[in-house]
């Protein structure tokens, strides 16, 4: 399976040996039901990875992505980060003051850019990882204008 929008829980138990090599530039990871699933990268995304992998260093954790200690990431780990990163964020971009701002609303965000964009509900769910497209139809009914 191809797509994207990733889960937090697919990204943060992503394993290194899954992160792409020079040349490369597609992601393999566990999805959701113990579905396995390749993600295709632009290719600064790749680029971004194979140099976070440089500085990372060693870790005794197979995951990609860890905390402070070198143990794996955490979805609330990776919660805060975000919103340490978002509050920063707000003060400058007065926008984001309000808003709600977390991993799943950075999923609905992309799917409904990548809607907008292809005008294609079956491609937004393949994106997404949907086994069933009615539970992506609610984006149909979504004003992109409001989000």
């Amino acid at each position: 399976m191809l797509r994207g929008g990733l889960r937090v829980s697919e990204l943060v138990g992503s394993r290194w040996k899954t992160c792409p090599s020079k040349g490369h530039r597609a992601f393999a990871f566990s999805a959701k039901a113990g579905r396995n699933a390749v993600l295709p990268l632009w290719k600064e995304t790749a680029a971004d990875l194979r140099a976070w992998l440089a500085i990372r260093g060693r870790v005794s954790v197979p995951e990609l992505f860890v905390n402070a200690e070198g143990s794996a990431m955490s979805r609330a780990g990776f919660e805060y980060v975000l919103d340490k990163h978002v509050c920063v964020a707000r003060t400058t971009c007065t926008s984001l003051s309000g808003r709600s701002i977390s991993p799943h609303q950075l999923r609905h965000s992309c799917a409904l850019t990548m809607l907008q964009a292809t005008r294609d509900i079956r491609k937004v769910a393949l994106w997404l990882g949907h086994a069933d497209i009615r539970t992506t139809e609610i984006y149909l009914r979504v004003d992109p204008t409001k989000s």
